[in-house]
């Protein structure tokens, strides 16, 4: 179990303080919802935590199988809509991935990302396209 604790700072705005090491990070509403949008929005660490855990995931694949991915990148895109409720409507993922992984990893290498936790934990209703670009 890990603990967060969260503090509205007023004017939309929060601090939130990981527990076992006590990261903080600051979250403000987005420009399109009263916001300032001067930090990541809760939507936002939505799609962070998807990408991020998509790549985690690789990286714990490429650990045990030997596979070099420093250079990777994740891209990810966050769209809105508001029918019938504002929510993320969809996230777009792009993965950058070095040329020189072996083709029969790839297949293993991409399942593990399209099956991490947070893209599990995600309601069927949003959208979620992923693309794996090599040696982008």
């Amino acid at each position: 179990m890990v603990e967060i604790e969260i503090e509205y700072q007023g004017d939309l705005r929060c601090t939130a303080r990981h527990g076992p090491s006590g990261a903080a990070l600051d979250t403000d509403a987005p420009l399109d919802n009263q916001g300032k949008g001067a930090a990541f929005s809760p939507t936002d660490l939505l799609a962070t935590s998807l990408g991020v855990c998509m790549m985690t995931t690789m990286g714990i694949y490429a650990r045990r199988h030997g596979v070099e991915l420093a250079g990777a990148r994740v891209h990810v895109t966050k769209e809105m809509i508001a029918d019938p409720d504002r929510r993320v409507g969809r996230l777009g993922v792009t993965i950058d991935l070095p040329t020189k992984i072996d083709p029969n990893q790839r297949a293993p290498l991409e399942r593990s990302a399209i099956t991490c936790p947070v893209a599990k934990s995600l309601h069927p209703a949003v959208r979620v396209e992923t693309l794996f670009r090599y040696g982008a």
